[in-house]
């Protein structure tokens, strides 16, 4: 006797419909996006070019679509060292045109190319000679045509199942944009310093504080000298907010750090004698420094390793073999700066 057949529960039958259309949508993304790496030309270092000469701006611009990826392409511009701004195109004559000048560059994307919206701005930039990058899947369009430089879209199918809502064509836009800008950085040598600047907040800024950035220096710091008697150490430690002194100690005039002296050390030098002893004899010679242009990340981790477990670490300049305090990190500093 068969068996009856049994039906897959419909929750199933569903999740595999819908990682099949995500699969359908990512697989036509990858392939058109490796097909556009494939046929990336010379055009591209000449449209770099272009762009690396501005003196003023990046005007990107795009319709609907094609405008939301070039509002992200004019973000992505501007942090990364290339000044942009985003230009509605359909603005543009009534007003917005004031905002590209002949210092500028146009850089306008259209999946068809074809665009009515564009035209003002297309006018424009050919009237005042300012140069313009078309990005467009046909080479025949109106605005491949005016464009100085054209930066050809492969055909890709959308992945929408009527083949009409721009997905493929707005992902091989904003991966196009993105290889602009890194490429653009690259040129210009925009270093992780550089990157801190323009993102001073967020997650971004935190992992890019130095300790430069948040250590304290000048009077803060809780200097004395080796032969300094310990009851006036106790009054540096005491009267900073640190509950730390540093032994600066004068080398050829230098003023090399030659120790520390932490609360730790005073447990393990207390004496009756203490405060009549010199810092010299109290202090631990070979203190953990970090140097100024050290990552407060990367400091915050050093304190906080198994071999180390300080709070607080001396910042020092090395110059003629010679380690000068400059300034001190406390632990509590990272912290403030939102570093976990």
């Amino acid at each position: 006797m068969a068996l009856p057949l049994q039906r897959k529960p419909e929750n199933v039958m569903r999740q595999a419909a819908d990682l099949a259309a995500a699969r359908r949508v990512l697989n036509l993304a990858s392939d058109a996006v490796g097909l556009m790496a494939d046929g990336l030309d010379s055009s591209f270092s000449r449209a770099l070019d272009l762009l690396a000469a501005v003196e003023g701006r990046v005007v990107v611009s795009g319709m609907g679509k094609s405008g939301h990826i070039a509002r992200k392409i004019a973000a992505t511009f501007s942090s990364t060292g290339t000044p942009a701004q985003f230009v509605h195109p359909a603005e543009a004559s009534h007003g917005d045109l004031g905002s590209l000048t002949a210092r500028d560059a146009l850089l306008m994307l259209s999946n068809s190319g074809e665009t009515a919206e564009l035209s003002a701005l297309i006018t424009h930039a050919k009237r005042f000679a300012i140069p313009l990058v078309g990005i467009a899947s046909n080479m025949d369009s109106a605005l491949m045509q005016a464009a100085d430089v054209a930066l050809l879209l492969p055909k890709a199918q959308e992945a929408c199942p009527i083949g009409m809502a721009p997905t493929t064509s707005t992902t091989l836009m904003l991966t196009l944009g993105d290889a602009l800008a890194v490429a653009l950085m690259e040129r210009k040598g925009f270093s992780a310093d550089d990157f801190r600047d323009l993102h001073p907040a967020g997650a971004l800024g935190r992992a890019l504080i130095r300790v430069s950035d948040i250590m304290h220096k000048g009077e803060e710091l809780p200097l004395a000298s080796p032969d300094a008697k310990m009851r006036d150490v106790l009054i540096i430690m005491t009267s900073g907010r640190f509950g730390f002194a540093g032994v600066a100690g004068i080398v050829d005039d230098r003023g090399a750090l030659v120790g520390v002296i932490t609360d730790g050390d005073l447990r393990r030098h207390m004496q009756p004698d203490l405060v009549d002893r010199t810092a010299r004899e109290v202090m631990n010679p070979s203190p953990k420094t970090i140097p100024p242009g050290m990552l407060a990340a990367e400091a915050l981790a050093y304190m906080n390793t198994n071999s180390h477990k300080v709070t607080k670490l001396f910042v020092v300049e090395t110059s003629d073999s010679a380690n000068r305090p400059i300034g001190l990190l406390d632990i509590h500093d990272c912290l403030r700066a939102g570093l976990r």
